[in-house]
């Protein structure tokens, strides 16, 4: 089956985060949305036959996950990114967020130090400081359009942290960590006794000549101090469906996070939830590649157009994920400013870099999960905007 990505849906008045919210996020409501991490095409076929097939039993009351519903997980991994988990491994939670703040209060102590990797996906700060842990910062290099690791500065760090807290793939950098650059960090990790909670809600998303590795993959040394995150939500555009997967293959870790889940009451999750996931890694692959396909396309076309017609902007050309990190410092705008810009006069809904912490100055955050004309029409408004503000300069 081939795939329309190209088809528009209209998804104003729908209760979304991305449309229904412009007005507060941006205080205007005529700009295009290209900042929260959802995608703008319809979820897949195959998900909504799914829950179209379980609303006609007519019966909500509670549920379990089945064994189906592991097992699906189980082979998407095995078969996507060649790691193999075991049932008993994997925990469940409504979402990534919660399952990192939770990780946070079953594995460390008010006071504990944790590190993060900035410019980093926000929530991790937010996982630390609203937790009363101790928030400690190993910042990513920038070189040559790559983000790295920072190794030096990482080990003498981890010496009395707790915990480090990575997203791989990166957000929003768009770096794939190699095997040799995670074997690096998990033997850190394993020498001074840090737990590494991995963010791989991206896993899927990585573009090709890429490879993403799990980071528990990479030895069972390496594995006992590890605890993965993954989704459906991003790859499949199901976040709302609140559904996500926590997996340790150290019995004493995921028990003390099942403890947590548990004193809290919401490992439930939803019906629908539960059959969507099934369906999405029982029967994605095909729809993901597509994808990937599409998404290189757009890529593409944001990174030729910046460098022929919008020089001042240079993308930091992501190796994994839909989202675009356009570094603007050679506009003669910072903060605020460079906020304004983009919202006042180019009439776009990115992220501050800011949200993301140290590095992120003079940077925007770009969703390029939409159909390409939307990414056009995005360009041509920033470029418009930029010619105006030069001759005016």
């Amino acid at each position: 089956m081939k795939y329309n990505f190209d088809e528009f849906v209209n998804r104003e008045s729908t209760a979304s985060v991305k449309y229904d919210l412009r007005k507060e996020i941006f205080e205007k409501e005529d700009v295009i949305p290209m900042w929260v991490a959802d995608m703008d095409f319809k979820t897949p076929d195959f998900i909504i036959k799914a829950i179209k097939k379980r609303l006609n039993h007519e019966v909500f009351g509670y549920s379990i996950r089945p064994k189906s519903y592991y097992q699906s997980i189980i082979d998407w991994v095995k078969r996507r990114h060649n790691w193999e988990i075991k049932k008993e491994w994997i925990s469940f939670s409504p979402g990534i967020v919660p399952a990192i703040n939770m990780a946070v209060l079953a594995y460390t102590y008010p006071g504990d130090k944790i590190i993060i990797q900035p410019p980093v996906y926000h929530p991790f700060f937010y996982a630390i400081k609203n937790n009363d842990r101790e928030l400690v910062e190993n910042p990513l290099n920038l070189r040559n359009g790559r983000y790295f690791i920072n190794f030096q500065d990482l080990e003498y760090k981890l010496k009395d942290a707790k915990m480090l807290i990575l997203s791989n793939p990166h957000n929003p950098g768009g770096s794939v960590w190699t095997k040799e650059e995670l074997e690096k960090l998990g033997e850190l990790c394993v020498k001074n006794n840090v737990l590494v909670m991995s963010d791989e809600i991206h896993a899927d998303l990585v573009y090709k000549n890429y490879a993403y590795t799990p980071l528990a993959s990479i030895s069972n040394e390496i594995a006992n101090y590890t605890v993965t995150f993954i989704a459906p939500s991003k790859t499949f555009n199901m976040a709302a469906l609140a559904t996500s997967s926590v997996i340790s293959s150290n019995k004493e870790l995921k028990e003390k996070y099942d403890k947590v889940l548990d004193a809290i009451h919401i490992g439930m999750g939803n019906v629908f939830g539960t059959v969507a996931s099934e369906a999405a890694y029982t029967h994605g692959d095909e729809w993901l590649d597509q994808l990937m396909e599409y998404l290189e396309k757009n890529l593409n076309l944001v990174e030729d157009y910046t460098k022929a017609k919008i020089p001042q902007i240079k993308m930091i050309r992501p190796e994994g994920t839909y989202l675009v990190w356009l570094d603007c410092s050679d506009l003669d705008l910072k903060g605020k400013d460079l906020k304004n810009f983009m919202i006042e006069d180019a009439g776009l809904g990115f992220n501050d870099g800011r949200m993301f912490g140290t590095g992120g100055e003079g940077f925007m955050r770009m969703n390029i999960a939409c159909p390409k004309q939307i990414v056009l029409d995005a360009l041509i408004r920033l470029e418009k905007a930029i010619n105006n503000h030069n001759s005016n300069g």
